[in-house]
């Protein structure tokens, strides 16, 4: 039997059959509670709105949930801004037949000092099967007030364009969220040539603990604790990464040069 789930269709919320008796539990789980905001709880006392950049005090009503290692990961500045690099998490839920398909569930993006400039919940366009909770962290009562997805995907690309994209194994998040980013301006912590080992990549959590001395993804996941990580391992390793991406940059630049004279075909003078 399939697991309670939630979805839209055609990017417009889509009203469960009365007969599913998944919803109707779902909606009598949900009867009489208080309705959550989509934005996750963050760890230093603020809530951040959808507008990117903007902070609003956290709600009295709502629980804190404290991260792992919280002085490790903490941010450290106060400022909120959109700046030149930005780290992306994101958080998948399980939809087609059998849930084995990954559709976006909750998005995060945090800037150079791991301050949260943006972190939504999000409504997948398909039925949820598995909210694969265990792992995303992510419940019913998430999505109940999430933000459409097409909604969530313009704000995400405004905020990376023009930017360096931090993150580990972006290439799934950016899958989810359906956009692409240029390569020469992505940070993939999971694609680093020193932190590979044997030349095999390595989990995020395993970088996070040698490279930070953070305990993370003990249980279920958090897309701002993974955003941060990320973060502060690039800025870590930022001059050597930088050092790294432009000597890959002239190479193939003068690579491409190269090749461009070689293909030109030789021109004869022509007789007078």
């Amino acid at each position: 039997m399939a697991k309670e789930g939630y979805g839209t269709a055609g990017g417009k919320a889509a009203a469960a059959p009365a007969c599913n008796p998944n919803w109707a539990s779902l909606q009598e789980k949900l009867k009489g509670r208080k309705p959550l905001v989509s934005s996750a709880s963050l760890d230093n006392g603020t809530r951040v709105t959808s507008a990117l950049g903007k902070r609003k005090e956290r709600p009295d009503n709502v629980p804190e949930a404290p991260l792992s290692t919280p002085s490790i990961l903490a941010p450290t500045s106060e400022d909120f801004s959109l700046t030149e690099a930005l780290a992306m998490d994101c958080e998948m839920v399980g939809v087609s037949f059998q849930g084995n398909k990954s559709a976006l569930g909750r998005v995060s993006l945090v800037n150079t000092w791991g301050n949260v400039v943006y972190d939504e919940f999000v409504r997948p366009i398909e039925y949820v099967v598995d909210f694969r909770t265990k792992i995303s962290g992510i419940r019913p009562r998430n999505l109940m007030k999430a933000k459409e997805f097409s909604t969530v995907q313009k704000k995400v690309a405004e905020a990376i364009k023009g930017r360096i994209l931090v993150g580990h194994a972006l290439h799934n998040d950016l899958k989810v969220l359906l956009l692409s980013h240029p390569r020469k301006d992505t940070r993939d912590t999971a694609e680093y040539q020193p932190f590979l080992r044997e030349g095999r990549k390595r989990a995020l959590r395993d970088l996070a603990a040698e490279i930070l001395g953070a305990k993370i993804q003990q249980k279920e996941h958090c897309s701002i604790e993974d955003a941060r990580a990320a973060m502060f391992i690039y800025q870590k390793h930022k001059r050597e990464w930088e050092k790294s991406i432009m000597k890959q940059f002239r190479f193939n630049k003068k690579h491409k040069n190269k090749h461009r004279k070689k293909s030109m075909p030789e021109q004869t003078p022509k007789a007078s």
